[in-house]
């Protein structure tokens, strides 16, 4: 039941629109956010609801937008509503009101303790439009929970091959957790309540004139509307050895993760990690503890290609420090039996001749647009490296009531720099946001989509954070500010004058403030960053 509290040490509400303050609940334990939300003073929930980042230290837009400083998760300050993936739940608003020398609010003590509002996603499925949603990933469950939050009442089927529920998918390489229970966004009961149909088999084709859809046991699925969502599949490397050889292994899945854990075993393994990519890279921290690690690399710095050589050096000596080694512009060979299991790797030689030992290795050599059960649709043309073209709300070019969202769609970018050319993303909060996007323009297709920043985060010994991109036009420059010595930096990427991209280490309320200005068509120039000109000195965005 609701009931009113008092605030700790606060006398009055005095804050300046975009101002924030965190402040214990008396008699709970239990903190609130105050802030100032486009002049509206109020108290929300104090974390991200994702992985539970200090809200306090994000970046409060005059606006009201309110975005996390560790993943760019961002909120409506107004109503707590999630905008911006990553991350489901939303924050709690609480009424605030100043009496007598002191403030207080109004809530349910749980609620207030929790600090989060799960979705309006209880529905009694009706008639009406059929949504088939294939695939498993955040992206599936962005547009389901988008779909019912908005109001739509019709039938919803997800089709997911991974014999599992959604989870969050990054805290695979990041951590190796094998139990997929630790890792699903949400439990059976809560698709339940949504009338959400969960099918857990392998879509093997479409027919897009029937509007169908089969899996591999013989089944089919009718649909009004079809989102595809069935995210990327690893590459393997067409190499001799490589893919007869047990204990090389690929990362995708719940599965894959079980298999590496278990070859692991009780440690002391040499593990060989093939690609310097974010993968692989998290794969060598994640394995560090108690293994021989080596990571060897086409590139001259790992991440050359996303974060260029200077800050992939920088990496580099991050992830080193934890005992992992290096090959870098190397090119592998083949892989060769082990002596005392011929059906077992036992080393890796590489083309200068260097024979890497390995009991264990690791492919992270990128992902390719897991639409395998497409390539030979009459219908359908795919682009070259597999994906499906869309347009900015997701749609399938040339396909009425088809949708791609994630890993498979190339879609026209209209961050900084990218001038609407087309490019395929391969974000966790990409994927989520197209979901929500799709979710708008299901039930109001008159309704412009609207552009999100692409951000990541990575595990690569130090947290770093990334927002923008630079695969539309590239880059040509990296403007690096801060303490490189002590993991305290930010590199701007940029294509010209104008900044496309940014990475930092130790400077989170820079990515979360970077990631609103670059939405907002805000972000400072090169000159006025090479001349040394903070972000922050900007005040909330506007």
């Amino acid at each position: 039941m609701a009931q009113e509290y008092k605030l700790k040490g606060v006398t009055a509400l005095s804050l300046s629109p975009g101002d924030k303050q965190e402040v214990e609940v008396e008699g709970l334990d239990a903190k609130v956010l105050l802030l100032n939300a486009g002049g509206k003073i109020q108290a929300v929930g104090p974390k991200c609801t994702h992985y539970g980042a200090p809200l306090v230290k994000g970046i409060l837009g005059t606006n009201g937008k309110l975005t996390c400083p560790w993943h760019g998760a961002c909120f409506n300050g107004k109503t707590g509503d999630i905008e911006d993936a990553p991350g489901l739940d939303s924050l709690p608003v609480f009424k605030t009101v100043e009496r007598d020398g002191a403030v207080y609010i109004t809530g349910d003590a749980d609620t207030i303790k929790s600090g989060r509002r799960r979705p309006n996603f209880k529905c009694s499925a009706t008639g009406g439009d059929k949504i088939l949603v294939v695939g498993g990933g955040s992206g599936s469950l962005g547009v389901i929970e988008g779909l019912r939050e908005k109001g739509f009442q019709g039938p919803i089927t997800l089709i997911s091959n991974e014999g599992y529920l959604p989870i969050d998918r990054p805290k695979l390489s990041k951590a190796l957790i094998t139990d997929p229970l630790k890792l699903q966004f949400r439990d059976d009961e809560w698709y339940k309540t949504g009338s959400v149909q969960v099918v857990k088999e392998e879509v093997t084709g479409v027919d897009f004139g029937s509007k169908t859809v089969t899996t591999k046991s013989g089944g089919k699925f009718a649909y009004t509307k079809l989102v595809l969502s069935t995210g990327g599949t690893p590459r393997l490397l067409p190499l001799q050895g490589f893919k007869v050889l047990g204990n090389i292994f690929t990362l995708r899945n719940v599965h894959d993760a079980k298999k590496i854990v278990d070859a692991i075993g009780e440690k002391n393994k040499k593990i060989v990690i093939i690609g310097s990519s974010f993968i692989g890279m998290e794969i060598a921290v994640a394995t560090s503890g108690g293994n021989d690690v080596t990571v060897v690399g086409m590139e001259k710095a790992p991440l050359e290609r996303v974060l260029g050589e200077k800050v992939g050096n920088l990496i580099k000596s991050g992830v080193e420090a934890k005992g992992v080694k290096f090959y870098l512009s190397a090119g592998v060979d083949k892989a060769e039996p082990s002596e005392s299991d011929p059906s077992k790797v036992g080393s890796v030689l590489l083309k200068d001749g260097t024979k890497l030992e390995a009991d264990i290795v690791i492919l992270g050599v990128g992902v390719a647009p897991a639409t395998e059960y497409l390539r030979d649709n009459s219908v359908l043309r795919l682009e070259p490296d597999g994906s499906l073209k869309t347009d900015e709300s997701f749609s399938v070019v040339g396909l009425k009531d088809v949708y791609a969202i994630g890993d498979i769609a190339t879609y026209p970018y209209h961050g900084p720099g990218g001038e609407g050319k087309y490019v395929r993303i391969e974000h966790w909060n990409v994927a989520q946001n197209a979901g929500r996007t799709v979710a708008n323009h299901i039930v109001n297709p008159s309704l412009e989509p609207q552009f999100f920043t692409p951000v990541f985060w990575s595990a690569l010994g130090a947290q770093l954070r990334y927002c923008g991109n630079t695969m539309a036009n590239g880059f040509d420059d990296v403007v690096l500010q801060g303490e490189t010595d002590k993991g305290s930096w930010v590199a701007y990427y940029t294509n010209g004058n104008t900044v496309v991209a940014m990475a930092s280490m130790g400077k989170d309320p820079v990515m979360a403030q970077s990631a609103q200005l670059m939405q907002l068509g805000r972000m400072p120039t090169k000159d006025k960053l090479e001349a040394g000109f903070d972000v922050l000195s900007l005040g909330p965005p506007q």
